[in-house]
């Protein structure tokens, strides 16, 4: 029996909706010229189940990604294109994708989705700070989850945060802004961290953290934070208070993921600007979602939630004013 040539089996050849990772596969062709088939395969903690029509797989461990959601279409389709690459970096894991609002799959379907077929669900929050949607709105669906898959484990991860690898990836764009306004100096460009803002004050409290981080590493007498709604100051305002105090070069930093309906205004609102303060250079940066080190939080957080008895706690777990939030309707902001 001698080698005919060397192919690689897709999943869908097979009729099987997750797979090992399959290696490329010798075709062998004998006198009868019958071919066979031998697959090497990766075992990736999954179960064959045959039934009489079909082979389905039963994964072990499924994860759930959870998105904002956005009115802006490209919004959504930037979330998925980012699922597909964060994907492709872990082919052994079986990814779902979910959003709070403003999208079609929303949590009760995604929840539905990832408790097919697996036993235990991992549900990752895609969002930078633990507002009313990561502490309330994603617990109250999962725990209806849970009482509608009774057989899956559901465990709840973390956010994204404010952290060191954040600070890498902003201050990037703060580089990449004062390379755009011919690297100005630092003493006379104002920073403003722009972002989206909150009802809870702990969510605004790490926009606040960052931009403390930033004119610790950086040169730049002013850095100042704003928000895009909810809560204050907005962004104008502090463009007038940094234009007081002698800014000639003002970067905005947007402290958001992906684009959507926020991002298009902020644009706008920085062409106003401009004209408003012909004098003044303004750059504006750009979001966050596809910088590397979203991805690599992303993975130490999968991690963290595969190591045996790690559950890790939010900001208000066990809290006594959390019940009583969510009967008065706080947690949840307005569009």
């Amino acid at each position: 029996m001698q080698p005919l040539a060397i192919a690689f089996v897709k999943q869908k050849e097979l009729n099987i909706k997750r797979t090992s990772v399959i290696a490329p596969a010798l075709l062998y062709y004998t006198p009868s010229m019958v071919l066979s088939v031998h697959y090497v395969t990766q075992e990736l903690q999954t179960k064959v189940c045959t039934t009489s029509n079909k082979t389905e797989i039963n994964v072990k461990e499924t994860i759930l990604l959870v998105g904002h959601g956005s009115r802006e279409p490209n919004g959504n389709k930037e979330i998925e294109q980012f699922a597909d690459n964060w994907k492709a970096r872990h082919p052994d894991w079986r990814i779902e994708v979910c959003y709070i609002e403003f999208a079609e799959v929303l949590l009760d379907e995604g929840f539905d989705k990832a408790a097919k077929n697996t036993n235990k669900v991992l549900v990752i929050p895609l969002i930078l700070n633990a507002a009313g949607h990561v502490k309330m709105e994603i617990p109250e669906h999962l725990e209806k989850a849970r009482q509608r898959h009774p057989d899956v484990e559901f465990i709840y991860g973390k956010h994204l945060g404010v952290s060191s690898k954040l600070l890498t990836a902003i201050n990037r764009q703060l580089t990449l802004v004062m390379d755009t306004l011919a690297m100005p100096d630092p003493k006379t460009t104002g920073v403003i961290i722009l972002g989206r803002g909150s009802s809870d004050k702990i969510a605004n409290g790490e926009v606040a953290k960052l931009a403390r981080w930033i004119y610790e590493e950086r040169e730049h007498e002013l850095v100042d934070i704003a928000f895009t709604g909810i809560t204050y100051p907005r962004l104008e305002t502090m463009v007038q208070r940094q234009v007081k105090l002698g800014m000639t070069q003002i970067a905005i930093l947007p402290y958001y993921l992906f684009t959507g309906t926020l991002i298009n205004r902020i644009a706008e609102q920085v062409k106003h600007l401009q004209t408003q303060y012909p004098r003044i250079r303004f750059g504006l940066g750009s979001y966050l979602g596809f910088e590397p080190e979203i991805v690599s939080l992303l993975d130490a957080n999968v991690k963290a939630l595969k190591q045996p008895d790690n559950k890790p706690m939010m900001e208000c777990d066990g809290c006594s004013y959390r019940e009583f939030a969510q009967e008065h309707g706080h947690g949840h902001h307005q569009h």
